[in-house]
């Protein structure tokens, strides 16, 4: 089940009536989130101790896997996918064996040349098609992406990715990191990516990373939307 229809379900239960949950976006499954928004529609103004007290019973009807961290209260028009003005996720690679990060990275033992991997990232900010990391067949009629942020950090033997953009595409994150990884590896070229890029071919790109080390970890929107300080948001695995 998707986190949207576990908090719709519960939602329904708690306010003993049918609501319906639009999430900010879809991840593949094995994905997870530090951060994540939905809005839902409900007929009465609900005051800041009720919004608390929903926050409550939320959090002790779902499952360990998703937490609540507030509801805010927003203008009308306001929507929880299309009101979003950038998204940030970052991919985890451990490079040594660690039980305690199984779940949440990709553990990845060989050598990497992280030099030529942020070579190659630094790319993507100057990319606008993105089709070659792209999942096809899907429900969008653009691939065009605006990528404002791409790069790798090296913390000990821990290597994170982060990249920022204005929306993206299916498993286009994992896409990235798995070509990026076949640069660190050499086994392509800073040429070759470019060819991959201009290609508009999936086929040409290297495999998707596993989903485990992906995390959305920030979705941000216009604070004008928003009726109230924001201060929320939903973490969750998927």
């Amino acid at each position: 089940m998707s986190v949207q229809s576990v908090l719709r379900d519960a939602l329904t239960v708690i306010l003993r009536e049918p609501v319906e949950i639009t999430g900010a976006g879809r991840t593949d499954a094995g994905v997870h989130a530090r951060e994540f928004y939905a809005h839902f529609d409900f007929q009465k103004d609900l005051a800041f101790a009720e919004r608390k007290e929903l926050v409550y019973h939320l959090n002790g009807y779902l499952p360990d896997a998703i937490s609540v961290r507030d509801i805010l209260p927003v203008k009308d028009d306001a929507h929880t996918r299309f009101s979003a003005e950038s998204r940030t996720y970052q991919y985890y690679i451990s490079q040594k064996k660690d039980p305690f990060r199984k779940d949440y990275s990709w553990y990845y033992s060989g050598a990497l040349n992280i030099d030529l991997m942020n070579e190659g990232a630094a790319i993507l900010k100057n990319t606008h098609d993105f089709t070659s990391f792209a999942k096809l067949p899907q429900e969008t009629k653009t691939n065009i992406c605006k990528v404002e942020e791409a790069g790798w950090k090296q913390n000990e033997d821990l290597l994170i990715f982060t990249i920022k953009a204005d929306r993206f595409l299916r498993n286009m994150v994992r896409a990235i990191v798995g070509t990026l990884v076949e640069l660190g590896r050499e086994k392509i070229t800073v040429a070759d990516l470019k060819e991959i890029i201009a290609s508009k071919d999936r086929r040409a790109a290297g495999y998707s990373a596993p989903a485990n080390g992906l995390f959305l970890v920030s979705v941000n929107y216009p604070d004008n939307i928003f009726l109230e300080d924001k201060n929320g948001g939903i973490d969750c695995e998927v």
